[in-house]
């Protein structure tokens, strides 16, 4: 599990809540869910989208976009659109008088909206849960991107479109699998792109001698490694394993180790039923007490007061 699957699958990932809209102007939605990452894409018609700090900016059909949050936002038809709908954490949604919701309206499965026919149609994804383990790709996203429709091609909206509506066995499962998806490809679109610039841990996920070290680092966590334990597995000298991981990961790789080691716990003990003790070993440390210490210097605090922050 690297840090694009610990975002998905990571102990304290969970399935997104999906959403498709179907709107008529005027419309406008200030968002302030507090979701730390959001996917939107545009099946028909155009949004504007105005960030509280920044520029606002469009999506128009085929477009699809990834908002980093926590920080609010506004959707809307146009820029001058007064808000008509307000969404909080937990997707709770009240006027802008903080009346419970009633001028927008259920459509069906998944799907809300002020007409059935509207001229826009988004789909919208959002992960309510932020893990640890995802942390540093959230560090290494803008506050906003967006691929535009002319500029990559996949298949994935339109499946994602066609099946959120559905309501038959399995359908959940089927439209989890299917956004994240559509995420994984988007960040890999996105990352690819110069602009991007993207970090020097993912880049050396492609490099022969880095990329199998992240690997085991990433799948073994609780393996006593060491810099030429590592070197041996991958069958490079340690000096060179350590040379080429510091110079592209920026570190050295047993401060990438302790770091990943270190997230993982973080997530691990949030779990119901979690001690130190029982995290420990899963994470590569020999008891609880070496967990604690390495813990509490790193992250400048204890695990029990990491669980009680939490």
């Amino acid at each position: 599990m690297d840090s694009v699957a610990g975002l998905l699958d990571g102990p304290r990932a969970r399935g997104a809540f999906l959403l498709r809209s179907v709107l008529d102007p005027p419309w406008s939605m200030r968002i302030q869910d507090e979701a730390p990452l959001t996917l939107v894409a545009m099946v028909r018609g155009a949004a504007c989208v105005l960030p509280d700090d920044g520029e606002p900016f469009w999506m128009r059909a085929g477009d699809v976009g990834i908002l980093r949050g926590p920080d609010p936002y506004v959707v809307a038809d146009r820029p001058e659109t007064a808000p008509q709908v307000l969404i909080l954490p937990g997707q709770r949604c009240l006027t802008p008088d903080g009346q419970e919701l009633t001028e927008m309206y259920d459509l069906g499965v998944r799907t809300w909206g002020n007409s059935p026919d509207g001229e826009t149609v988004m789909l919208t994804g959002t992960y309510q849960l932020k893990s640890e383990t995802s942390q540093r790709l959230l560090d290494a996203l803008p506050a906003h991107l967006v691929l535009t429709g002319d500029s990559w091609e996949n298949p994935l909206v339109g499946y994602l479109a066609d099946e959120i509506a559905k309501d038959e066995p399995g359908q959940e499962a089927v439209l989890d699998r299917l956004l994240d998806l559509l995420l994984i490809a988007v960040l890999r679109a996105w990352f690819a792109r110069d602009e991007a610039q993207a970090p020097g841990w993912y880049r050396a996920q492609g490099d022969p001698v880095v990329g199998p070290a992240l690997k085991l680092i990433h799948n073994n966590p609780a393996q006593p490694w060491t810099v030429a334990s590592l070197a041996d597995a991958i069958g490079v000298s340690r000096a060179a394993l350590a040379r080429r991981f510091n110079a592209l990961v920026g570190e050295p790789p047993m401060t990438f180790l302790t770091t990943w080691r270190l997230s993982l716990a973080a997530d691990l003990l949030r779990e119901p039923g979690a001690t130190v003790g029982s995290v420990a070993p899963q994470v590569g440390y020999s008891s609880a007490f070496a967990l604690s210490t390495a813990f509490k210097r790193v992250r400048g605090m204890s695990p029990a007061e990491h669980r009680a922050a939490a």
